[in-house]
């Protein structure tokens, strides 16, 4: 009951304090989008992006005012997730950032700062990765992606596995996420063709009825993932890939550990603690598998 659909820009933005873009993550279509809110907007108003992969900084050179530009990613679908990455680009004013995690937490949402405008931002900095590592896991190890996704939640202590998360996400997602990131950073993931030949292929997860598995009808179906399964192998890789992306963004001062953590929880659903787990299953195994 709060919201009033408008097809009129104009009209729309004329009481905004603040207007958060949200059209696809097609880089003309939001310069579009922008050009038309410069000529429109008062030079008081905040913009905010909820891109999950565009950087903050690059999008804010749209706009007139890159000072009052934010990336503001919330976590879908909004109405149930909690959680909301606030990214400043390099040119935002603090105040901004200030403002805007006030905002997010009065909506009973919780606000993580990432404080440098990274490739992936938080959460996609671990997640994504994780979905190529598992890729040539299976390549590597020989098994099977049920092996892998059984392994993943019951011996990480994921909600789903892998492969599972990676269609109820959306591999159109998932594939434009892997695109932008390894343009901009090449060390932050090895992309592996498969994602590339399921977006081509049209077959984008459970929104489309095929994606890594085949779903029937409506309804989300869950994968049949068991602790036999699980039982069969350990996914050192995943996780050091994982806990190495997450070392990464607190070594360079991305983020607070604490931040990252509520991230990881409320963004992945993880069950503990990154670090915690990374501990857990042999950290001496690990780094090896990751050295290999």
């Amino acid at each position: 009951n709060n919201i009033t659909p408008l097809v009129n820009l104009q009209t729309a933005i004329e009481k905004a304090d603040l207007i958060i873009e949200a059209v696809p993550e097609d880089y003309d279509l939001k310069k579009k989008v922008y050009q038309e809110l410069n000529s429109l907007a008062e030079k008081n108003i905040i913009f905010a992006s909820n891109t999950s992969t565009l950087p903050i900084t690059e999008l804010s050179k749209l706009t007139d005012r890159p000072d009052k530009f934010i990336g503001v990613h919330f976590f879908n679908p909004p109405q149930l997730m909690k959680l909301v990455e606030v990214i400043p680009g390099t040119r935002t004013d603090p105040k901004v950032t200030h403002e805007v995690t006030n905002y997010i937490n009065n909506i009973n949402k919780r606000p993580v700062v990432c404080n440098k405008d990274v490739s992936g931002f938080i959460v996609n900095r671990v997640f994504i990765p994780m979905v190529h590592e598992a890729l040539y896991s299976m390549d590597r190890d020989k098994v099977s992606m049920e092996v892998i996704d059984s392994s993943v939640k019951f011996n990480m202590g994921f909600p789903m596995g892998i492969f599972e998360l990676a269609d109820y996400t959306g591999l159109d997602v998932i594939h434009k996420a892997s695109y932008e990131m390894h343009l901009r950073d090449k060390t932050v993931l090895l992309p592996h063709s498969k994602i590339k030949e399921l977006f081509d292929n049209h077959d984008l997860g459970q929104k489309s009825g095929k994606g890594f598995y085949e779903y029937k009808g409506g309804n989300y179906e869950r994968i049949d993932l068991t602790p036999q399964r699980a039982s069969q192998y350990h996914p050192y890789s995943i996780l050091g890939v994982a806990a190495n992306n997450a070392a990464w963004l607190i070594d360079n001062q991305v983020c607070a550990i604490e931040d990252l953590n509520d991230a990881l929880k409320l963004g992945m659903g993880l069950k503990m603690d990154i670090f915690d787990l990374f501990k857990k299953n042999g950290p001496s195994d690990i780094i090896n598998k990751l050295l290999e």
